[in-house]
């Protein structure tokens, strides 16, 4: 492998839009996949090489980066893959799937000969688009400096976890990570609805936490979102019902009721049955309301 390794990056939706346009910008040589083609149409436009199938984008590829929805899409890829896998090809996998399926994938790795390298990474689509993710990464010491290239192109920084027997170090970091997201984004929401339910000027609520320690940069921007009824997504609602319901999933498996997440995941559920799935997770503030 060359210091410029050949990157099959299997996913070009919000978040693998940015990363693909990061990847490129580094110089690194990068195919491209996704099932909705016009999605990765614009990756090719800027250099990428757009193909047609799985397989086709991880043949001769020296590393493959998944970036799905979830644990049973990024499985079904890379078992569509299959023919133009190799053994020995380096797999970031930076979907976050959760503990279970991050332990399947390991096993699915196995099957093909590949080396997995568990990378979930924190950030939404400013930060994927800036190449300001948080990597982090579990796998064999072998991998890092190879993937150094890639995971440099993208992220801000790369946390190096110790492997653990499941090989899901950097998944359970993750869903811990995200467990805090998923408070300050449902919090806000549920503070600014209730102020609005009172009759309370939401930006009062705002200035009383003004600089204090209850005050937060993600807060203030979720907030103002709220506030402007701007729901371009960063990340959207199903995603992070999908994500609310692996940490609580994980929580029950592990000894630990997640009361705080399931709250929050029922609020991301109920706005995507409002029809807000495809917005910016900011619009599980409509959860608080029978209606729109």
């Amino acid at each position: 492998m060359t210091d410029k390794p050949i990157v099959a990056l299997l996913g070009t939706g919000i978040m693998g839009a940015g990363m693909g346009r990061n990847l490129l910008a580094a110089g690194l040589p990068l195919r491209v996949w996704n099932r909705s083609r016009d999605k990765a149409v614009p990756l090719a436009d800027a250099g990428a090489e757009l193909v047609d199938s799985p397989a086709a984008a991880v043949d001769g590829a020296d590393v493959i980066v998944t970036m799905l929805r979830d644990g049973d899409a990024v499985s079904q890829v890379i078992t569509e893959a299959a023919p133009g896998l190799r053994a020995g090809q380096l797999w970031a996998q930076t979907t976050t799937v959760g503990v279970r399926a991050t332990e399947e994938l390991a096993e699915l790795a196995g099957r093909y000969g590949l080396v997995l390298v568990d990378a979930p990474v924190l950030g939404t689509r400013p930060a994927a688009e800036g190449g300001q993710l948080l990597v982090l990464a579990a796998g064999p010491e072998s991998t890092h400096a190879p993937l150094a290239p890639v995971f440099d192109a993208v992220g801000r920084q790369t946390v190096w976890l110790a492997e653990d027997a499941a090989g899901a170090a950097a998944s359970r970091l993750k869903l811990v990570l995200n467990s805090w997201v998923l408070a300050v984004t449902g919090g806000t929401a549920e503070a600014i609805a209730l102020a609005r339910a009172l009759g309370v000027d939401p930006k009062a609520f705002l200035d009383g936490i003004a600089g204090g320690p209850l005050d937060s940069p993600y807060l203030r921007a979720k907030a103002e979102a709220i506030l402007a009824e701007d729901w371009t997504p960063s990340f959207t609602v199903s995603n992070a019902g999908k994500d609310a319901d692996l940490i609580a999933e994980a929580g029950r498996a592990h000894g630990a009721r997640m009361y705080l997440t399931e709250a929050v995941a029922a609020r991301m559920h109920r706005a995507e049955e409002l029809g807000h799935a495809d917005q910016d997770l900011a619009a599980n503030y409509f959860a608080s309301f029978e209606t729109e």
